[in-house]
């Protein structure tokens, strides 16, 4: 498998942003927009898809991991600003166009990118992901799973400050979210170490992405999806409660051309062990 180059950092629109190479520095580049840290990304997708001949460059988003983080409580960007700064690191990383990838809120950023900078993306990935921004949702939409948002958030949060009862906390919430408790015990923990700051919000914010709550993701851009002309790929799984499926199937639906692929056996998260479907579906794009 094709081995990291480590982390970095790269300066775009007055902002650090912490990435993660994978592959060769001449190769086509597929840029992961995290969702809202790299993590986000599995480590075997990054590599499975610089084995199939591809540079792989993950990022965290401002207010989180290795980027620029003031204040993920009064964030003074919004989503647009968050869609060109996908657009500005395909340029300082000297790749002249992009595939694109999204997942999460993440999928939110690279819809708006590949909408509002058409010359820069030659493909789109989103996984998990809406066609609407967070809050209230479209009728024709399932929303969060009620029962689901009422278990988690009815849990006492732990100290952030506190790695092991940071991690124990992601574990306790995975199940109900589709996800596997140890996959998500260990990126909590992964994500703490990354956190450059002993702030309990920092640690807060990049734990359960309360940043991306708080940003303007006005206008709408559901209605703009039949302007994208690119090939596209959803991926979904098919018993995610907090963004289920008829949001993927909805992308799918309104993006002309695009491709819906189902994880059977996944939730809100993308498995290690559908890292090679899930490549292999992408360098096809």
């Amino acid at each position: 498998m094709a081995r990291s180059f480590g982390t970095t950092s790269i300066r775009v629109n007055g902002m650090d942003l912490g990435i993660e190479s994978f592959g060769g520095a001449d190769d086509p580049l597929i840029l992961l927009v995290g969702g809202t840290t790299m993590l986000s990304w599995p480590d075997a997708l990054c590599e499975r898809l610089a084995a199939g001949g591809r540079r792989v460059v993950r990022y965290d988003l401002r207010d989180c991991g290795a980027s620029t983080t003031v204040d993920p409580l009064n964030p003074e960007y919004d989503l647009r600003d968050l869609a060109a700064d996908a657009a500005a690191l395909v340029e300082a990383l000297d790749a002249g166009s992009a595939q694109l990838a999204g997942v999460g809120v993440g999928g939110m950023v690279a819809q708006v990118a590949a909408l509002d900078h058409p010359g820069v993306f030659s493909a789109l990935t989103l996984v998990g992901t809406r066609p609407v921004a967070p809050g209230p949702v479209d009728d024709d939409l399932p929303d969060h799973d009620p029962a689901l948002m009422g278990a988690l958030f009815s849990r006492p949060f732990p100290d952030w400050t506190d790695r092991e009862a940071v991690a124990a906390f992601a574990a306790s919430g995975a199940e109900p979210m589709g996800n596997d408790p140890d996959q998500a015990r260990t990126t909590a923990a992964r994500i703490w170490d990354r956190t450059p700051s002993t702030d309990p919000v920092v640690h807060q914010a990049n734990q359960i992405g309360i940043v991306f709550s708080r940003i303007d993701c006005t206008p709408r851009w559901r209605e703009r999806l039949t302007e994208l002309d690119l090939p596209t790929l959803v991926i979904h799984g098919r018993t995610d409660p907090f963004f289920p499926l008829g949001n993927g199937e909805a992308l799918a639906a309104e993006i002309p051309g695009a491709r819906l692929l189902v994880l059977d056996g996944m939730g809100t998260v993308l498995r290690p062990t559908a890292a090679d479907l899930a490549a292999t579906h992408m360098l096809a794009l």
